[in-house]
C-alpha cells in the first residue's frame, strides 16, 4: 500500500505545470532616486532545474537581471545575459549585493506600500507573475515579517501559490529548500 501511494504522489508531482513547481516570495523593490529601482526575492523550485530568462514590468522603460561582481578591486553592477540556473529542489536568492531585477526610467512613482505585478519567464516556458511591494526602508537582510508586519508576496497568475521563506540561506546564490 505504501509503493501504491508513493507511485500515485510521484505521478501528481510529475503531472503539475512548471508555474506550479516555481514558486516566488518575500518580493519587494525599492529606489533611491525615483529614477531607477531594485526588485528582491526569493524563487523557490520544488521541480526539476530550470532557468529564469527574462523579466517584465511596466514600471520602467528597462527591466533586466542584474548581479554585482567584484572587478579590479571595484564592486561592479552587471546584467545576466545568460539567465539564472535554478537548480532542482533549491531556493534562489535575489537580494542586496546579489541578484537583483533593476528597473531602469521608472515611469511611476515608487510610492511606500504601493505594488506592481512583475513577470518571470523561465527556459522551460513557464511563467510567473508575482505581486511586487514597494517598500523603501527595507533594511538589508530584513524579512517582510521582520519590517512592519508585511506578509510574503506570493506568486499569481497561473494560480496563485505563497512561497515560505527558505531557511539558512547565509548569502547569494542557491541553497536546499526547507523539507
Amino acid at each position: 500500500m505504501l509503493r501504491m501511494l508513493f507511485a500515485v504522489a510521484i505521478a501528481v508531482a510529475a503531472a503539475l505545470p512548471a508555474h506550479a513547481q516555481i514558486m516566488a516570495g518575500d518580493a519587494y523593490a525599492r529606489t533611491a532616486n525615483q529614477k531607477t529601482g531594485a526588485a528582491f526575492f526569493q524563487i523557490l523550485n520544488h521541480g526539476p532545474a530550470d532557468r529564469l530568462i527574462d523579466v517584465r514590468a511596466d514600471v520602467a522603460r528597462k527591466v533586466e537581471i542584474h548581479t554585482h561582481i567584484f572587478e579590479d578591486g571595484i564592486v561592479k553592477m552587471r546584467q545576466v545575459e545568460d539567465g539564472v540556473p535554478l537548480p532542482a529542489k533549491e531556493t534562489v536568492m535575489f537580494e542586496r549585493g546579489g541578484l537583483h531585477v533593476m528597473f531602469m526610467g521608472l515611469t511611476q512613482r515608487f510610492e511606500q506600500g504601493a505594488h506592481f505585478p512583475l513577470t518571470l519567464r523561465f527556459e522551460s516556458g513557464a511563467e510567473l507573475t508575482v505581486d511586487v511591494m514597494i517598500d523603501n526602508d527595507r533594511r538589508p537582510g530584513a524579512s517582510a515579517s521582520e519590517h512592519g508586519g508585511h506578509s510574503a508576496a506570493p506568486a499569481s497568475g497561473h494560480g496563485s501559490h505563497g512561497a515560505a521563506p527558505a531557511s539558512g540561506h547565509g548569502g547569494h546564490g542557491a541553497a536546499p529548500l526547507p523539507e
